[in-house]
This record gives structure tokens, sequence and C-alpha cells, in this order.
């Protein structure tokens, strides 16, 4: 707590909205939480730009990471995350039983 008081005081404060996703079923959760791909995207950007450590302006920078990104895109663009079908139905459920 001493080496890092204000995040312990943040959390201490907010806890109920940093663990509203333990109200979901776990099928649930597993998807809502899940920054993997986010995190792979800017490890791959990251890993691009590198070797160009000296671009001649920020839109070389631009068109580095745009161009990632169209890739992760076109590359993703038909998967589905794992479990998210089953989770698929229980937030239909949730949301039915939420605005009927």
């Amino acid at each position: 707590m001493s080496k890092y008081p204000r995040e312990v005081q943040s959390w201490a404060n907010e806890l109920d909205a940093l663990l509203t996703f333990m109200d979901y079923l776990s099928s649930i959760r597993s998807v809502i939480y899940t920054t993997n791909a986010i995190e792979r995207t800017i490890k791959e950007i990251r890993k691009r730009l590198k070797p160009m450590n000296s671009l001649s302006c920020l839109e070389a920078a631009e068109k580095v990471v745009y161009l990632t990104i169209q890739d992760y895109n076109e590359k993703w663009a038909d998967r589905k995350l794992r479990g998210f079908a089953e989770a698929q139905e229980a937030l239909q459920r949730m949301f039915e039983e939420h605005y009927n």
C-alpha cells in the first residue's frame, strides 16, 4: 500500500465499479474482460515501429499504425471470440429480461 497509495485508494473507492463484470455469468465474463486482441495489436504496432526509429514525420508513423490495424482487421474480420456464442445467448436473455 505504501508503494502505490493513490492506486490502492482508487481501488478502495471504486471497487464495486471495478468488479461489475463479476455480476455476469462466467460464460460472459471471459468475453467482456479480455483484452488480448488489443494487447496483441499494440505489441505488433510497436514491433513494426521499433526498427523505424527515425521516421521522417508523424504522418509516416501514422501510416504504419494504420496499415498494421488494417492488416489485423482483415485477419480478424470473421473470427469470433472463444465462448462468444454462449455469452451472446446469455446476454440476449439478460437484455430481454431487463428491457421487457
